[in-house]
C-alpha cells in the first residue's frame, strides 16, 4: 500500500476474528483504521456495522470501507442502501480489483466463513491499491443511483 488511507471497518460476530486480523495488517502498513465494531464474538447484528461504515464513507470521514459478515451478503446489502455507497461482495482478488477498476466500489464486503485470512489480505491489498479506471465505466457507475 503506497498511499496512506483512512479506512472504516466493521463486522458482525461471524466476521470479528477476520476483522481483527485485517485491522492489524492494515495499521502495520501505516493506514488509519476506524473500527465500528463489533468488538467480540458475541452475537451482533450486521446492519449496525454496515450503516456506521457506510455513513463514515459517505461523510468523507473515511476514504474507503471494509465490511465482514459470515456470507458477506447481509452486510453488503445493508451498505448498498446508502445512496453514495458502492459496496462489492468479493471472494477473490480478481473480483476485488474489478470492483475498484470498473465499478469504483468504495466498500469491500467479505464472506468470513468462506475465505482464508490470506485470501482476505490479498483482496484488501488489491482493493486499496487499485484506482477507478474511469472512461466508459464512469457513465455506467453514474447510472447506478436512482
Amino acid at each position: 500500500m503506497n498511499k496512506i488511507l483512512k479506512i472504516a471497518i466493521g463486522c458482525d460476530h461471524a466476521g470479528f476474528l477476520l476483522k481483527e486480523e485485517l485491522k492489524s495488517y492494515i495499521e502495520k502498513r501505516g493506514n488509519s483504521v476506524k473500527d465500528f465494531g463489533c468488538y467480540s464474538e458475541e452475537r451482533a447484528d450486521y446492519p449496525d456495522a454496515a450503516h456506521a461504515v457506510a455513513k463514515s464513507v459517505t461523510s468523507k470521514e473515511s476514504e474507503i470501507g471494509i465490511l465482514i459478515c459470515g456470507s458477506g451478503n447481509g452486510i453488503n446489502m445493508t451498505a448498498n442502501k446508502h445512496q453514495e455507497i458502492r459496496s462489492a461482495l468479493c471472494w477473490n482478488k480478481e473480483i476485488a480489483e474489478l470492483a475498484r477498476l470498473h465499478n469504483n466500489a468504495n466498500i469491500i464486503a467479505l464472506p468470513a466463513r468462506f475465505i482464508t485470512i490470506k485470501e482476505a489480505i490479498e483482496m484488501v491489498d488489491v482493493f486499496l491499491q487499485t484506482n477507478f479506471e474511469g472512461g466508459r465505466h464512469s457513465q455506467r457507475v453514474n447510472k447506478i443511483s436512482c
